[in-house]
Order: C-alpha cells, then structure tokens, then sequence
C-alpha cells in the first residue's frame, strides 16, 4: 500500500536515546509540533550485518540533515534493551557505540503492521489452531519515509534485507521537496541542488529540454 501523500500514523512507540533512556516518540508530532521534516528508516534487526554500516552511515550524514531541518529516527522490531545493549556494543565488534539519533523499540509492531512492512511472506490456515500461519521472519524490511513538515510522507521506499540504503539519495530527495516547497517549481530526473529545475508547464518543459 502506498502512503505517500497521505499523513504519518499519529501514533506514540517506544524508543531509545543514546543515553540508554527509554520514552515515547511520535513520529507525527516529532514533525508536525517542531516544523521539521523527519526521515524515519526502518531496519532489520540489532546485532546483523548489513543494520550497523546504515545506522553509522545516518549518523556519518547527521550534521547534513541537521543543516536541512531534518530530524533522523531509525527503527527496529527489537526491544528497547535490545537497543542499549547494541548502542554500547563498539563498533570494531559490530555495534554501534556512537550513534546519536533515537531508535523506535516497536516491539508490539502496531506501527510496522499499520505500514505494512512487515516480512510475513504467505500464510497458511492451520485447522486444528483455528489460526493463520506465516512464513516470514516477523521483523522489517528496509523501509524509508521523508515526511514534511505537516506530518505528509512525500517519499517511501522498501529494499529488500541484502540490500543497504544510498544515504547521500535521501539528502537530495529532501534537497528536491525543499526546492518545490520554495520556488513552486518541479525537479526533473538526476536534479541535485544548484541545478535548473523547471515550471509544471509545456513550455517549462520544453524550454528544460531544450537547454539539457
């Protein structure tokens, strides 16, 4: 189910700051109540492989996000212990001792099911249970929200667990909707910051791909 254009879940999860603090974040208000965009990205499981270079590559590109009003939440199925117990896990053997961002604990997975990213590949009615069966691991895809400042998601993606996220294309995709939200003009294909954009017209189209 595709979200974007439709408003985040207004909903509260448990999560984990870098001190070890457990509290609730609403991922809606977090942009709505402090006028920021948010990217939210959603990760398998603490203690894996591909997981720890993702969240130390957000952390890496804090200080970029920051200069876009952009506030980094990472997110997770795992317990909130679970969190603390990575976050002071070093980096040299596979944690990620130094992340600064908080991380949502949603253990419960109300938030992952309302998104529906969850790895529940098929199921099978069980009889003599009277229940359903899945076949999947029950924990989150690599999902990734951009949501503005009115709580809206204007981007959504989903890779697969081999699969790490290019950091650096988020940055440009909020570049983009901060060039829309400002100027009222459209970003073609391969836009980054500083190049020409175009007016939502035939003519601003035709007069783009005339000089490109």
């Amino acid at each position: 189910m595709a979200f974007v254009g439709k408003k985040f879940p207004n909903i509260a999860v448990n999560a984990m700051d870098e001190m070890g603090d457990t509290f609730k974040l609403n991922v809606f208000e977090e942009a709505v109540k402090n006028n920021k965009k948010v990217i939210l990205f959603w990760y398998p499981k603490d203690f894996t492989f591909v997981c720890p270079t993702e969240l130390h590559a957000f952390q890496a590109a804090l200080p970029e996000f920051e200069k876009r009003n952009t506030v980094v939440i990472g997110a997770s199925c795992d317990t909130a212990e679970v969190h603390f117990a990575w976050l002071n896990t070093s980096r040299d053997n596979g944690g990620i001792e130094g992340v600064t961002y908080p991380i949502l604990a949603d253990s419960n997975r109300n938030l992952a099911n309302m998104l529906r990213i969850l790895d529940l590949q098929s199921e099978e009615y069980q009889e003599d249970t009277d229940s359903y069966v899945y076949d999947g691991d029950n924990v989150t895809y690599r999902a990734t929200y951009l949501i503005d400042e009115e709580g809206t998601i204007f981007h959504e993606s989903v890779n697969h667990m081999p699969v790490g996220r290019n950091v650096s294309e988020f940055l440009r995709l909020i570049d983009a909707y901060a060039h829309v939200q400002k100027n009222g003009e459209v970003c073609p294909a391969n836009w980054e910051e500083g190049k020409t954009a175009m007016s939502a017209t035939r003519t601003g189209v035709a007069e783009y791909l005339s000089a490109n």
